[in-house]
């Protein structure tokens, strides 16, 4: 198994490619491929958006569908294949922004398998007008900070473009 416990965080703004970048890294590893969604479909528009991004991965992913318990969902699926967590936006989401985030950071530590993660990028607009939305994005931040920490690579996802903010790799798509 190669890269054991390799960790990588990618992040960026909607619809900025993040999570087809995250596929394409999580490749690398050669493993079983293990999706970890977390996501609910709530609505309509959101129930196309899980369905878009099933049809985009297409067959041979194994999917664990868990909105709360990540780190139980990373330990139960470590020594199974490399993992992809998307997206901790929405994980944080659905504990109403109490999730425990150093928690999770101690979980990837201790990870044999390589774990992709995606995130949003939400700290570069304006400030917003009232204390829980600000909250949740300072509380947002902190938590890519944590996972960022014990991260191997960070990627940041523009237009379709991945730029490695972490040192790793330069090519997406080479081998670790």
């Amino acid at each position: 198994m190669e890269a054991n416990g390799y960790i990588t965080l990618v992040t960026g703004g909607a619809r900025s490619g993040k999570s087809d970048l995250a596929e394409r890294l999580l490749a690398r590893h050669r493993l079983p491929l293990i999706y970890i969604a977390t996501a609910e479909p709530r609505d309509a528009e959101m129930s196309e958006r899980i369905a878009r991004h099933q049809r985009r991965r297409g067959q041979g992913w194994t999917t664990i569908e868990e909105p709360l318990d990540l780190c139980r969902a990373l330990c139960d699926s470590d020594g199974k294949g490399a993992r992809l967590v998307d997206c901790l936006t929405l994980w944080l989401s659905n504990h109403r922004g109490q999730a425990d985030f150093g928690a999770l950071a101690m979980t990837l530590r201790q990870q044999s398998c390589p774990v992709v993660l995606v995130t949003n990028e939400l700290g570069q607009g304006i400030v917003p007008m009232d204390p829980l939305t600000r909250r949740f994005r300072d509380d947002h931040g902190l938590m890519n900070q944590a996972v960022a920490s014990v991260a191997h690579e960070v990627w940041l996802a523009a237009a379709g473009q991945g730029l490695r903010l972490k040192p790793g790799k330069d090519d997406p798509d080479a081998p670790v």
